[in-house]
């Protein structure tokens, strides 16, 4: 058989890039020829290594030449794979007219601007323009199947793979000016449903705690949370960037009133007492994985997909409840034990989690449906 060709479509954005990343270096280590489409300067540029990849930049979304780019783009795939919802519309749009399969990928509720008919509409749109619907949660794959799927199942969710368990490190607590004092860490950026302003909230009430635990937030963030951090005086550091940002500047403030120094997630992970995940709009979020992965205690808003990631390795609290998340984190702070329980608890549970080879095994299944002769 000839070398199976399949194109990528990304919006660009940090959610979807990060999840296709794992995927396209695995398809082109079995001898895919897989190019990825997405807005020049995108986050696939930093997340997806060049090596077997072939990229091909198309106009952001909104711009009138991106639909035609991404035709010409397709015109010799086999397969199409789209990943978000404003990535299906546009890939449905370009396949138009043409007999290429079409396999789209929900990793997260989508969202347009907020605009409830917009979304359900482009969903519609999205699904029924494909000839899979992969949904990364139950929740996603019973969505698809409302908006007038034709097949949509359930995608495996795997756990990072190949990176070994990182020993705690004294200099990063040091440098973000966390020796003595608990580290809390959460990541950016700040958006619907990332549950960031509930967080700041509950950082306002466990400053009276002695000592003041330090909340390290992986990402630039927006310059309203920025303002929040200085104008309250929040114990709040913005360190770095992770693969959900865009670089931080290279230059800010201090700890407590905006950036301190650049360190990646792996790392902010590896020197936390706790990870809080404030805000549920992801159905896998990479950072409850790694805490999982890594044995740090979890503290996240509660959600479907978060209770089937996470099971009784983290504590769940109710969704933009301040008192309850401070109350939460405050509880495990003071509690080494049940700290040890919930780390031990957390690699059971990702150690039973499917790999990353056997997502990249369950699409290329997948492929073979839709391009078998």
């Amino acid at each position: 058989m000839s070398q199976l060709r399949t194109v990528q479509v990304l919006s660009g954005g940090a959610v979807s890039s990060a999840h296709v990343a794992p995927l396209v270096t695995g398809l082109a280590a079995r001898g895919v020829q897989v190019t990825v489409c997405a807005p020049a300067g995108g986050e696939h540029t930093r997340t997806i290594p060049g090596a077997g990849v072939r990229f091909s930049p198309v106009p952001r979304r909104g711009d009138p030449l991106a639909v035609a780019a991404l035709r010409a783009a397709c015109a010799d795939a086999d397969v199409v794979h789209a990943h978000g919802l404003h990535a299906a519309v546009r890939a449905g749009l370009a396949l138009s007219g043409r007999s290429t399969p079409l396999v789209v990928t929900w990793h997260t509720r989508g969202h347009a601007g907020g605009v409830r008919g917009l979304r359900h509409l482009l969903e519609r749109r999205a699904v029924r323009a494909a000839a899979v619907v992969l949904g990364t949660s139950p929740e996603l794959v019973d969505r698809a199947r409302r908006c007038g799927a034709r097949d949509a199942r359930l995608a495996p969710t795997p756990v990072p793979a190949g990176r070994p368990p990182l020993v705690h490190d004294g200099k990063v607590r040091a440098e973000l000016g966390a020796v003595g004092r608990p580290l809390v860490v959460s990541a950016g950026p700040a958006g619907p449903g990332r549950g960031l302003g509930t967080l700041l909230d509950a950082v306002r009430l466990w400053r009276e705690r002695e000592p003041v635990p330090l909340l390290a937030v992986v990402g630039e963030g927006s310059e309203s949370l920025r303002r929040r951090v200085a104008d309250e005086e929040l114990p709040v550091v913005l360190a770095g960037h992770g693969p959900e940002d865009g670089p931080a500047p290279e230059d800010g403030p201090a700890p407590g009133h905006g950036h301190g120094p650049g360190h990646g997630l792996g790392e902010l992970l590896a020197a936390a007492d706790v990870v809080v995940l404030p805000g549920s709009r992801e159905t896998r979020p990479g950072l409850a994985q790694d805490a999982l992965r890594l044995g740090v205690p979890l503290v996240a808003a509660a959600s479907h997909p978060l209770r089937d990631l996470a099971g009784p390795a983290a504590v769940l609290v109710p969704d933009e409840d301040a008192g309850a998340l401070a109350a939460a984190v405050v509880r495990l702070l003071d509690d080494p034990d049940q700290r040890e329980r919930l780390a031990e608890a957390g690699r059971r549970q990702a150690a039973g989690r499917p790999t990353e080879e056997d997502t990249v095994a369950h699409v290329l299944s997948v492929y073979d449906e839709l391009t078998r002769p």
